[in-house]
Parts: C-alpha cells; structure tokens; sequence
C-alpha cells in the first residue's frame, strides 16, 4: 500500500490548485493526486455542450498565482480547460495525478494517524493509498448523473432528449426546433449558441431568472497588460473584480428592491418596451437569493431581438410527439428537447467516510470555517463560494491547509481535528440559497453554526485575513504526538 503525507481527491481546478500550494508551502510533503476521470479538468472536461463557458470572470476564478492572460475575461469551456491543464504541466503537477481512481472510502485510524483511502483502478481493480491528511477537491454535484425530472410522456416524444451533462457529439441541431427547459446558467448559455444553428430555440422556463449582461472582454484589463507587468495588471484587475462583487451583493442583501428594479430595468433596456420582461425576466425571489445568471455582450438578449428564440414560462403538463404540452393548454413544438434542469448535489463524491471503525455521516457534523468537519481529524474540502468566483475560497482553503499542516509538524502533533467548544451553538444551513438544486439535496450536507469559526462569510476579504492571516487554534484541538522514536529518525 503507497503512503503519502498528502492525498488530494480531485485534479479540477481546485485540486490543481491545492497541489500547488503543497509544492510551494510544505515542500517536503509528499503527494498524490487521484482522479476518477482519464483526464484533468473536472467540470470543464466534463461539459461539451454548445457554449459551455464560465459564469465569473476569469480574473477571479483563475488562480491567484498564474494570471489569466487571454483576452476574454468571460472565457469558454475549451479556454479554461487548456488554462488549468497548462498550469499543472508548468509547475509539474501532472506528474502526481493517478487517472482512473475513482475513491469510495477512507478510513482513519487514530492508531496510525491516517486514512486508508479505497479507490477503484484504471482496470475495475480495487486499490489502497494512506496518507496523514486527506484534501478532498472533488467539488459539489454527481458528475455520473445531473438532475433529470420526470417528465410524464416522455417516452411519447418523437424527437430526442438531451441532458446537457451528457451531451452527444454528433447531436445535429441544424435547422431544427429546440426547446432548452430551465432558466439557470446552462439554458442561458445553450439558448443563443443553439439558435446560431437551429430554426428556433425556444427557452421554456417554470419561473424566471436574474439574468445580467457583462462584457465578454475587460477593455480596462487588456489595456492594464499593455502597460504593467502581467503578475501586476491582473492582481489590480482581481481586485476591483473581488471588492465590486462584495458591494453589490451586500446591497442586494440591504437594499433588494433598489437593486431589483435596476437588474430588470437593464432587461427593459435590452427588449424594449413591449417585451414582457414582466412575465420572463421578474423573478419572485430577490437578487443573490440565487445565483445571478451572466450573459457575455448580450448574446440571449440579442438572439431574442432577432427572433432566433424565445422565452416561455409555464408550467410543463406533459411531452407530446410533436413537443411539450404546458397546463395552460399551449403546446411548445419541437424536435429536440434539452433538459438543463439542473445539477444533483453530492457531498464529497460519496465518499464513505469512518473514523476508528466508526462511520461517519457528514450531514450531522459543523462545518469548520467552510472546509473540515467537527470531530473528523485530517481532513479538508474545497468549497467554492456561492456569491463570487469558485477558486477565490478554493485558493484560501488550500493555503489554509498548508499552514495548518505546518503547524502540526511544528508541533509534533500527528492530528488536527475540529472541536465544538462548550456552549451553545445554532445550526444553519450549510447553504443560504433558494435554488431548487440546494433545497433538493441540503439535508445531505453538514451544518454551518451561528458563530465564528463554525459561520461562512462568503466574503473573500473576511476570508482572506482569516484563512491566511488568523489563528489556526481556534476551537482546533492538536493532538496525537509524533512517537519519540520517529521524531529521533
């Protein structure tokens, strides 16, 4: 059985990112990457759907020590998947990275100090790693299966049904009429690239979206790289990015009605005034009580200008040969169905988790300062933000741990486990967000507390001086010494 100091599960963004750190903070440490996939990336291998692009800016979600250099500030899928394949070649990180281990269990024992990790191999073969800390970097949803609901007669569709997680290669969607359902980021994306193609795509929605048009490129930060170092242009560039993103959610929070009249009143501007954006574009719900939906330079409120699509809200009855049937009696034509309904959370790849034999539910632990778990040494996750770039946390996670892992060696202590100190605390959900794919699976996921350190932020600047600048102590207790005749060798 291989040991290392360090397993991280994942070679995504974040797990790139978190080798990273181990390289350059605890240099002596040794590592492995595991990967269930046969390729680097995660999500953006993962996706291939027409359009697939990110829905932050790459100057917050490309990684703090390697700028984003193309010109697209809102870049494609293909764009950030070379962007983190070239960064774990440059700094030699695919060299750690084992494809096709896809981990099922670990084990702690208090004993040894470490987890037994069981994955299943490239060939079906089970295979067995230890290590002293485990980083899980696996992020959040099912990559073997996306959120599909059932839809009363689909099998009495004449034409195809696509789930975007799962899209085919050879879809041909030329001159044909496309009905994406869903209203969140993929449909918004999927709607104007179909319609480049299709005789009409048509986005039918249950209830609207924020829907927010940004620049696809930064002219302010292209011209910044013209006359300052790179390192330079795009540490003041992510700045601006963070602290503009930390303002305008905290007015959404204090001033919601303000900031929804200026969010639709930006679609009124788009569609002009006889567009029902009162029907399409008003959500019931206040701003950043779910994600925002970014649209690069207009391109969905331009195919919808042109008629190249539309929107239709309604509640579906059921799929009919020629369509979909909704409860208003309307039926919506079309020859291919895409169903971008959305994602199936997953806590931690479903890993099964125990600790001295113990097993552990996750879903009935604290959440330590958005990354360990009450009462489980040794181990960390990377979970992004809700409100802001995904890598902006995954960095400060990763240098967390670093520094945490330095201080245990310091210490000659062989354990850090999260403890709940004497009094009370309020559980909270782990995520305050009203999107269907959270409500659907937040049982699923541990507790945050009503109190620091066991309370999110979602706040990057909070974060960074308490994961890079802040006590490691804090309701962490050190504990199982390195034996005397390890630490004499």
């Amino acid at each position: 059985m291989e040991h290392f100091d360090v397993i991280i599960v994942g070679a995504g963004i974040s797990g790139i990112g978190a080798a990273y750190h181990l390289q350059q903070h605890c240099r002596d440490r040794s590592y492995a990457i595991l990967e269930g996939r046969a390729d680097i990336g995660g999500t953006w291998d993962l996706f291939r759907y027409p359009g697939i692009r990110s829905d932050s800016d790459m100057y917050t979600l490309g990684y703090a020590f390697r700028p984003w250099t193309e010109a697209k500030a809102i870049a494609d899928g293909p764009a950030i998947l070379k962007y983190v394949k070239e960064t774990a070649a440059h700094y030699a990180i695919d060299r750690h990275i084992r494809f096709r281990h896809h981990v099922k269990t670990a084990s702690w024992s208090t004993e040894t100090a470490t987890w037994t990790v069981t994955a299943t191999g490239a060939s079906g073969e089970e295979v067995r790693f230890s290590c002293n800390f485990l980083f899980m970097c696996s992020g959040y949803y099912n990559y073997a299966k996306g959120h599909a609901p059932d839809f009363a007669g689909s099998e009495d569709f004449a034409g195809q049904i696509v789930h975007p997680q799962f899209w085919p290669e050879d879809l041909d969607y030329a001159g044909k009429r496309v009905v994406v359902i869903g209203s969140g980021a993929t449909a918004v994306t999927l709607v104007p690239e179909m319609a480049k193609q299709a005789a009409h795509v048509t986005m039918l929605q249950r209830s609207p979206t924020y829907v927010v048009s940004r620049p696809a490129e930064d002219r302010f930060a292209n011209w910044l790289r013209r006359h300052l170092p790179g390192k330079i242009a795009y540490d003041i560039v992510r700045w601006r990015n963070v602290l503009f993103g930390i303002y305008f959610f905290n007015r959404a929070r204090k001033q919601p009605a303000k900031v929804k009249e200026r969010l639709i009143g930006m679609v009124r501007d788009e569609l002009g005034p006889d567009y029902d954006v009162e029907t399409h574009f008003t959500p019931r719900y206040n701003p950043w009580d779910q994600r925002l939906c970014l649209v690069p330079d207009s391109d969905l409120f331009a195919s919808l200008r042109e008629g190249k699509s539309s929107v239709v809200t309604g509640q579906i009855d059921r799929f009919v040969p020629e369509g979909i049937a909704l409860a208003s009696g309307e039926t919506v034509p079309a020859d291919i169905i895409v169903t971008a309904t959305g994602l199936e959370l997953q806590l931690l790849s479903d890993v099964a988790f125990s600790v001295d034999g113990r097993t552990v539910d996750l879903a009935h632990s604290y959440n330590y300062k958005g990354m360990m778990f009450s009462d489980v040494p040794n181990l960390a996750s990377a979970f992004g933000y809700t409100n802001a770039s995904w890598t902006l946390k995954a960095d400060l996670t990763a240098l967390y741990v670093c520094r945490l892992l330095n201080a245990m060696k310091k210490r000659g202590m062989r354990q850090a486990t999260p403890r709940v100190a004497e009094g009370e605390i309020e559980p909270v959900p782990f995520l305050d967000f009203s999107s269907g794919y959270v409500r659907r699976a937040i049982d699923k996921f541990p507790k945050q507390g009503n109190r620091k350190p066991w309370k999110l932020n979602q706040n990057y600047a909070r974060d960074l001086m308490a994961l890079k600048f802040g006590s490691v102590d804090r309701e962490m207790e050190f504990s199982n010494p390195v034996p005397k005749e390890r630490r004499a060798a």
